[in-house]
C-alpha cells in the first residue's frame, strides 16, 4: 500500500511542475500558478508527513512499470498540457482509494483540477495557438482533386504531416458541404497525431462543426470579426492578401495571419497575377504578424523566396502531389 501511495504522490508533484511551469512561463497567469503551487504544496505536505515510511517502501530496482513502455507522444505544448492534466486526476483518484483517511482531501483537489483545467485550456487555446505561428514555417494546403481516391490522398496528408508539416489547410472547392465535413475529421484526427495546426479553407461554418483550431479567408469571404464571433477568440484566422492595402487591413483588423501571394504564377490560383518578390520583401520588412508566401513555391524557387525576406511558406502541389510527400516536406524545412 505505501508504495503505491509514495509513487502516486511523486507522480502528482510532478505533473504540478510541469503544469506551473505552463502556467507561469506561457500563460503568464498568477492566479493558476498560484493555484496549482497549493495543490502541489498539500501534496507535498502530505508526504512529509509520512516520509520515512514511504521511502523505505520504494523500490525503484524491482519496479516492473519502469520498462513498460509509453505510447503516448509529446507532440507541443498542449499534448503536455492534456496528459500532465490527466495524470494529476488520475493521481488523486488513486489517492483517495488507497489513503482512505485522507479520502476527503484527495477529492477536492481533485474536483478543483476539473475547474483549472478549464481555465488553463481556455487560456491555453487563446495564447498558445497563436504563439505556435511564430515557430511554425511549413504550411501545406491540401487539394484532393487529384488523387484517385481518398485513400490514397489521406495517405499523402499522413505522409506530409510525418515528414514535417506544421500546418495543414483543407482546401476543397470542387467538395459538397457534407463531403467536406466527412473528410475534415479524417484530416483533423491526421493533424492531431501529428502535432499539426488544423485549418479550414474559407468556410467558417465548416470550421465550427469541426471543431477547427482556425479558418483561413479569402478577400471576398467573411469579415474577421464575424468569423470570430462564431469561432470564438481563440481561433486562429488567416487572411489571404495580393496587395500592400490588403494586408495591412488585414493586420489592423486582427488576423492572425496573412498568406502573401501568390508569388509566382500558378495553376491553383488560374487568372490571378503573380504579386512577385517586392511583395513579400515588403510584408517582411512592414507586417509584424506572421506571413506565409504561397503561390508557384518549389525547391527549385524557395531560396528566392527566403532571400526576399519570407521565414515561411505555404505550398501546394510541390507536397500533396510529390511522389514522396513525406521526402518533399523534409527536403523544405531542411531549406527553412
Amino acid at each position: 500500500m505505501k508504495r503505491i501511495i509514495d509513487a502516486n504522490l511523486n507522480r502528482g508533484c510532478e505533473a504540478l511542475r510541469v503544469l506551473e511551469e505552463i502556467s507561469r512561463f506561457l500563460l503568464d497567469d498568477r492566479s493558476i500558478s498560484e493555484n496549482l503551487k497549493i495543490i502541489r504544496h498539500d501534496l507535498s505536505k502530505i508526504q512529509e508527513e509520512d516520509y520515512t515510511a514511504l521511502i523505505l517502501s520504494r523500490d525503484t530496482e524491482n519496479d516492473i512499470g519502469i520498462d513498460i513502455a509509453n505510447p503516448d507522444k509529446r507532440a507541443g505544448i498542449e499534448t503536455i498540457f492534456k496528459a500532465n492534466m490527466k495524470r494529476l486526476q488520475q493521481v488523486l483518484r488513486v489517492l483517495a482509494e488507497y489513503y482512505p483517511e485522507k479520502f476527503q482531501i484527495f477529492e477536492n483537489l481533485r474536483y478543483k483540477s476539473y475547474t483549472l483545467e478549464k481555465n488553463m485550456w481556455d487560456k491555453l487555446k487563446q495564447k498558445y495557438n497563436k504563439l505556435m505561428l511564430e515557430d511554425k514555417k511549413l504550411y501545406l494546403v491540401t487539394n484532393s482533386d487529384k488523387f484517385n481516391s481518398e485513400d490514397l490522398f489521406l495517405d499523402a496528408v499522413a505522409s506530409a504531416l510525418k515528414g514535417g508539416v506544421d500546418i495543414l489547410q483543407l482546401r476543397e472547392k470542387n467538395m459538397s458541404a457534407n463531403k467536406i465535413i466527412e473528410l475534415g475529421k479524417k484530416v483533423k484526427l491526421l493533424c492531431a497525431e501529428y502535432g499539426a495546426t488544423f485549418i479550414v479553407n474559407d468556410r467558417v461554418d465548416i470550421a465550427y462543426v469541426l471543431e477547427a483550431d482556425g479558418v483561413h479567408l479569402g478577400q471576398d469571404d467573411m469579415d474577421i470579426d464575424s468569423a470570430r464571433k462564431i469561432l470564438g477568440k481563440n481561433a486562429i484566422i488567416g487572411i489571404s492578401t495580393h496587395a500592400v492595402q490588403q494586408a495591412q487591413k488585414a493586420f489592423n483588423e486582427g488576423a492572425d495571419y496573412i498568406g502573401m501571394g501568390p508569388v509566382f504564377t500558378t495553376p491553383t490560383k488560374p487568372g490571378r497575377q503573380s504579386v512577385g518578390l517586392e511583395y513579400v520583401r515588403w510584408v517582411s520588412e512592414n507586417i509584424p504578424i506572421p506571413a506565409f508566401a504561397i503561390g508557384g513555391i518549389d525547391l527549385c524557387n524557395v531560396k528566392d523566396v527566403l532571400s526576399a525576406g519570407a521565414s515561411k511558406i505555404a505550398v501546394v502541389r510541390a507536397i500533396i502531389n510529390a511522389e514522396h510527400p513525406e521526402k518533399a516536406a523534409r527536403e523544405f524545412l531542411q531549406v527553412l
